[in-house]
């Protein structure tokens, strides 16, 4: 039997809907019978293969030059991108940023902060550039599946991944749309 290729990445995030995916604890074990990962962060590889994927999960809000290239890039080499947790969903707390000026922003961080010293805004070609607005990932590239929640419960991404392992586009509702 094939193996469903699935890749995931976070982009402007905390992690919490990665932990959230390994809080399916000993269902990970049913799920990798079925699934090959590629790039994760738990796999620590860096890009979906240029082959491609089947199903591509991002997890965060798009808010810089590199995060824009890695949605992209995931959305060209998977056939079902799924945008997991509500940054990835609607901008979720990240885009608080957009209420701000982002020089003010970037001076306040790296200059004026209380534990600084010396402190100067980095700037180089190779350091990702803010874009003007944080974005969901849907406002960069098309998604096939929203998955909310801060972060989503692990039963609702066992339920998503379980849907596409049979075939079927999940629906969500009922308690696979309740978090807390």
């Amino acid at each position: 039997m094939t193996k469903i290729k699935v890749a995931t990445d976070w982009l402007e995030a905390c992690a919490g809907c990665h932990m959230s995916f390994l809080d399916i604890d000993d269902r990970i074990l049913e799920l990798l019978k079925h699934v090959e990962l590629h790039s994760t962060p738990i796999t620590d590889l860096k890009h979906p293969p240029e082959e491609g994927v089947d199903v591509g999960i991002l997890t965060g809000a798009v808010g810089n030059t590199h995060q824009l290239e890695v949605a992209r890039r995931m959305r060209e080499r998977c056939k079902i991108l799924i945008a997991m947790g509500d940054c990835a969903t609607f901008g979720g707390i990240c885009t608080m940023l957009n209420f701000f000026d982002k020089e003010e922003a970037l001076r306040r961080g790296y200059v004026e902060t209380e534990s600084t010293v010396e402190g100067r805004i980095p700037r180089s070609e190779e350091i990702a550039r803010p874009l003007e607005k944080v974005l969901a990932v849907d406002e960069v590239v098309p998604v096939d599946v929203h998955l909310p929640g801060c972060p989503p419960s692990a039963d609702a991404i066992w339920f998503v991944l379980t849907e596409l392992l049979a075939g079927r586009m999940p629906v969500l509702a009922g308690d696979n749309l309740k978090y807390d």
